[in-house]
């Protein structure tokens, strides 16, 4: 009974954690293909800027709505530690986007080959290339990013849960 209740809060603050990420791509691809269209900007410079946009968001929609029980840390220390985390993630993100990017591209440019895609002056091979790599970085990251929070930025809850649940397996054991 323990095991299931602790599975069951678990499993829910994974998903949390999985439909901020996604609010977090969101953020990421829209400023990463937006800073393209406006700026033109070096692709390297964009990922960065997006990726650091998406940090701060995923940040507060996890402190608050995922780990909401996760107080006892102060604010300052947790977006310390959940920055030391992404960076680290940024620093694997990088090599994976450059790697996958050259793939995909090798892959897409004799597949695509004299094609005219629509929106042709936005959708670009490389564009496609970029979008596809930042996916595959971005699963990457995210289970990174999951494991190492819930263990190290949000391991505070640990003793208020432990004691939740043995309570509950009290009353359901009398």
């Amino acid at each position: 009974m323990k095991f299931s209740i602790a599975a069951r809060k678990e499993t829910n603050r994974f998903l949390k954690f999985a439909v901020v990420g996604a609010i977090g791509a969101v953020v990421d691809f829209g400023t990463l293909n937006l800073l393209n269209y406006l700026t033109g900007m070096d692709f390297i410079y964009r990922q960065a800027i997006s990726f650091t946009l998406a940090i701060i968001n995923n940040f507060l929609w996890n402190r608050y709505w995922t780990y909401p029980d996760s107080r006892s840390k102060p604010l300052g220390k947790q977006l310390t530690q959940f920055f030391l985390i992404n960076a680290i993630g940024i620093l694997v993100r990088t090599p994976i986007i450059q790697f996958s990017m050259k793939a995909i591209r090798s892959f897409l440019e004799p597949l695509l080959g004299d094609v005219v895609l629509p929106f042709s002056e936005f959708l670009t091979v490389e564009v496609i290339a970029e979008n596809l790599a930042v996916v595959i970085a971005i699963f990457v990251i995210m289970m990174w990013n999951f494991f190492v929070n819930r263990y190290w930025t949000y391991n505070d809850i640990d003793k208020e849960e432990l004691t939740e649940v043995e309570s509950e397996y009290e009353r359901t054991t009398e």
